[in-house]
């Protein structure tokens, strides 16, 4: 893998710096976004659900105390979706590992960065994180449920970070934090978050945060249920009978 440069940036003293916060993320488009939810959800639906997790995101990214610069790190184009105050960057490199390297190596200092997946977010979780990092702790890890994590957080940009470890795979979380110790960057961690992958997980995500727009718009699709891909009128059969 081809590694983003190192940075050269001197440490700050801690509670000196307002770490960057990023969201990496693709723009949800109909069979491109949150397929794993295909089925039950039709890929229009699939992509309701990933746009109504990214605003929440960005919600509590944009409402986190503490934070510097707000940065969308996207694969596509951005859309009305977007609020203000977010500096938007294109994804680059080969694969999440790269990805995640450059997104880092973008920022003069620290940063901590979060995906779309988990809309349950809020501002002080995002905040425990942030001032983790404005403390002066080497990084930061949030693991997630099904094996994976849903944060991360750097003092210093380090593309050694994440070189060898496995993305989307149940053991990326472990070996991510195996990683960062054997960098003697032992991280703080955040609470486990369950992602939203399949549809078990959308119900799940939805229940913990029902006042979200990730909520509001899983029970507007299940209330219409069929909403893309209409769903015909049971018959019943003694009509059918009859017309036989």
């Amino acid at each position: 893998m081809s590694p983003a440069p190192h940075s050269d940036a001197p440490a700050r003293a801690p509670g000196s710096a307002r770490p960057d916060l990023l969201v990496i993320a693709k723009a949800p488009i109909a069979g491109a976004s949150k397929t794993r939810l295909c089925p039950p959800c039709s890929p229009g639906q699939a992509a309701q659900l990933a746009r109504a997790a990214l605003r929440d995101t960005l919600q509590a990214v944009a409402a986190t105390p503490g934070a510097g610069r707000r940065v969308l790190v996207l694969d596509g184009a951005p859309g009305p979706w977007l609020p203000r105050g977010f500096e938007v960057v294109a994804q680059r490199g080969d694969g999440l590992a790269q990805r995640l390297a450059h997104a880092f190596a973008a920022c003069a200092g620290s940063a901590l960065l979060v995906g779309m997946d988990t809309p349950q977010l809020t501002p002080a979780l995002l905040g425990a994180g942030v001032q983790a990092l404005r403390d002066g702790a080497a990084a930061v890890l949030g693991l997630a449920a099904d094996g994976g994590y849903w944060a991360i957080g750097l003092r210093r940009p380090d593309a050694d970070v994440f070189d060898g470890v496995p993305m989307s795979t149940a053991r990326t979380g472990a070996v991510q934090r195996a990683r960062l110790d054997a960098l003697g960057l032992a991280p703080v961690t955040l609470p486990v978050l369950r992602d939203v992958d399949r549809i078990d997980d959308a119900v799940a995500v939805a229940a913990s945060a029902p006042h979200t727009r990730f909520a509001r718009t899983l029970a507007r699709l299940e209330l219409a249920a069929g909403e893309d891909e209409p769903v015909p009128a049971p018959v019943d059969p003694a009509r059918q009978e009859r017309a036989a």
